[in-house]
């Protein structure tokens, strides 16, 4: 769900459940070579590093 889609849920009065998790990449592992980032790829955006949290 994007932010736009929290909000919007939130105002019909639906439940929500979040997890946040957050992923530390080690020295000369790329992202892509994750196993998770693989499996899921609509999930994790090439590059995250410059996306601001809303």
């Amino acid at each position: 769900m994007n932010t736009k889609q929290v909000k919007e849920s939130l105002k019909e009065s639906v439940e929500l459940f979040a997890v946040f998790a957050s992923l530390k990449l080690e020295s000369g592992v790329k992202m892509e070579e994750m196993p998770v980032v693989c499996e899921f790829p609509d999930v994790f955006p090439g590059d995250v590093s410059d996306v601001p949290p809303e």
